[in-house]
């Protein structure tokens, strides 16, 4: 049985058994895309992470239902939604590529990973007005490079960005 240890209107705190975790009360999963050019660039956004204090790269991502007007959506749009707030770019095609889950020890959350293709820049991103995400235009080619540059910044790699990549490596090809 699950025990409420403490709940936020953003975050709870649970116990089952001797484990403690966490759980989004308004949201059961989390989208991440992964955006691809048909010039072959990797569309990554880059923004300031509370948590860990510093800049993080990742891909587009978003929260499943976190906000009234989106509850019940389908986990697709959600998807499509994220990646045109954050980048700017719609998607004439989108696919699941991985469901796995955020933080096993930690949090019930799981990711759902898409490839995103066909894409359209119709607008500027930069994500909603609590955000400031910049967005960056990354060669396939050039992106272990271009990573390895953010990280002697000091800027964190989001593992999802590893995990999209490997997932979608045969599409690719």
């Amino acid at each position: 049985m699950k025990q409420i240890l403490h709940e936020t209107r953003w975050l709870g705190l649970y116990r089952i058994g001797h484990w403690d975790f966490v759980e989004r009360p308004d949201s059961p999963a989390a989208v991440g895309i992964l955006a691809v050019t048909s010039g072959r660039e990797v569309i990554l956004v880059e923004q300031f992470r509370i948590p860990l204090q510093r800049r993080v790269v990742e891909i587009p991502a978003g929260l499943i239902g976190d906000e009234e007007e989106h509850r019940g959506e389908p986990i697709i749009d959600t998807a499509r939604r994220e990646l045109l707030e954050e980048t700017g770019y719609v998607a004439g095609r989108m696919e699941e590529i991985l469901v796995t889950p955020t933080s096993a020890g930690m949090t019930s959350e799981f990711t759902h990973l898409f490839l995103a293709t066909e894409l359209e820049k119709v607008g500027d991103g930069g994500g909603t007005d609590r955000e400031e995400i910049e967005v960056h235009r990354v060669p396939l080619d050039r992106l272990r490079a271009f990573l390895s540059d953010k990280q002697a910044e000091g800027c964190a790699v989001d593992g999802k960005i590893h995990a999209a990549m490997w997932a979608a490596e045969p599409l690719l090809r």
